[in-house]
């Protein structure tokens, strides 16, 4: 599938380094369209970037913490510097993380309030903090497309994952919210859309689901048991779905949450 009016636009993918967001930025450089990769780690920013440059693409790979705003300040001045323009926003950032996730060793009744909203922070604020700083660029310009990944635990919230959940249902009603505000108030050019990925099989969570012989483990036993498709989700599906979102094949599409799933979603257990 070949876009061609996102040819020689201009992506910021946050949390980009990562398995998924590195796939979109891999698939948006096919299209031509220069991509910026904000990353807490600079060498996984880098990594990406070298590797879109390598096959001919244009990417830049750029340190950036989302949940701080001078980092996120800084970033869009390299960021306009080097494309002097931004046409879309990915924001990819977040994650879960066991001090909110309930397990033998810790019970709901025991987690801390701190690590709570550090949990949802994570994975709402680091769609908010960045759309803040782009957002403004798209409201001056009068367009721009907005991407977050959220997440099937933001639909149906994961047995365990308390603020992970809590924190990407956020996420999903941010993005209804402000694709009204945005087109409402600023522009009917500007777009905001979601991503919910389901169970993706990454380098993260591979050792919870798959063991050394390559077979599934209970966990991942379990979850193949609730996932009509019968098999893990891979980065360039994600890919994919954003292509359509963040392209004009999707111009009359605005305030969506878009499972992307293997029929997860779908699927009541019986």
């Amino acid at each position: 599938m070949y876009l061609p009016e996102l040819s020689k636009k201009t992506a910021v993918i946050t949390g980009g380094g990562g398995a998924i967001c590195g796939a979109m930025a891999e698939a948006l450089a096919q299209q031509g369209t220069r991509i910026a990769i904000w990353d807490l780690s600079k060498e996984a920013a880098e990594t990406v970037a070298e590797q879109i440059n390598a096959k001919g693409g244009k990417a830049v790979g750029i340190s950036c913490d989302v949940m701080d705003v001078a980092a996120i300040d800084t970033a869009l001045h390299v960021t306009l510097h080097e494309y002097s323009g931004i046409d879309i926003l990915i924001n990819g950032a977040g994650g879960s993380r066991k001090e909110t996730t309930t397990s033998s060793e810790l019970s709901f009744f025991d987690m801390l309030p701190e690590e709570i909203r550090r949990t949802m922070d994570l994975n709402y604020l680091s769609a908010v903090l960045p759309t803040q700083a782009v957002g403004r660029v798209f409201a001056d310009q009068g367009h721009g497309v907005i991407l977050n990944i959220t997440s099937i635990a933001g639909l149906l919230p994961l047995s365990r994952s308390l603020a992970y959940s809590n924190g990407k249902a956020a996420a999903v009603n941010f993005t209804q919210w402000l694709a009204v505000h945005m087109a409402k108030k600023y522009s009917p050019m500007i777009r905001v859309n979601a991503i919910a990925p389901g169970f993706v099989l990454t380098d993260q969570n591979r050792f919870l689901l798959v063991d050394e012989d390559g077979e599934y483990t209970e966990r991942g036993k379990q979850v193949m048991g609730e996932v009509p498709l019968r098999r893990y989700g891979d980065p360039l599906d994600m890919a994919g779905t954003a292509l359509w979102l963040v392209s004009d094949a999707s111009a009359f599409v605005t305030g969506a949450v878009i499972p992307v799933d293997g029929g997860y979603m779908a699927y009541s257990g019986v």
